[in-house]
């Protein structure tokens, strides 16, 4: 922590303008993202059935950390759009198993495409050297995000 309280406002900030100008040139403002018809919530549960696999709606909102009310309204919008399919859980009969369907699956290999072409394009700005520190910097800040919000809710939950 001592660390945080040594670096300035300048730094933190910085920080701060370079999150919001890379959600906004992501698109993540947009009603719908990533050439795609859906909202940012609905690309994150395509994007990670494809690469999870199988899950249930309770897994999945904890995962994308979305309300249990938001995650049922998704999913079944999903469905109903033909993107994902639930089948029983043969462990447990109260819960259902959310996969991609045919047309999941084609939908997640176009999300793939144009990520990974706007990666692609960003990145041919950089030296190697510095793609490697861009992937490294964002690899560590993703991490930190995620234990900074993990003890802070263990400490409220304290």
């Amino acid at each position: 922590m001592l660390g945080v309280k040594m670096a300035g406002l300048s730094l933190i900030d910085d920080i701060r303008a370079a999150s919001r100008l890379m959600v906004r040139e992501l698109g993540f403002m947009d009603a719908t993202v990533a050439a795609s018809d859906y909202p940012p919530s609905a690309v994150h549960t395509i994007l990670e059935i494809g690469i999870r696999g199988l899950m249930t709606s309770g897994e999945l909102g904890d995962f994308l950390r979305l309300e249990k009310s938001s995650v049922s309204r998704l999913v079944r919008k999903l469905i109903d759009c033909g993107e994902l399919k639930e089948t029983p859980d043969e462990l447990d009969a109260r819960s259902k198993l959310l996969s991609l369907t045919a047309k999941g699956r084609r939908t997640l290999e176009a999300l793939h495409e144009f990520g990974r072409q706007q990666v692609r394009g960003a990145l041919a700005a950089l030296t190697e050297a510095e793609q490697r520190t861009v992937r490294e910097g964002m690899m560590l800040y993703a991490r930190a995000l995620r234990q900074s919000r993990v003890e802070g809710e263990a400490e409220t939950a304290a």
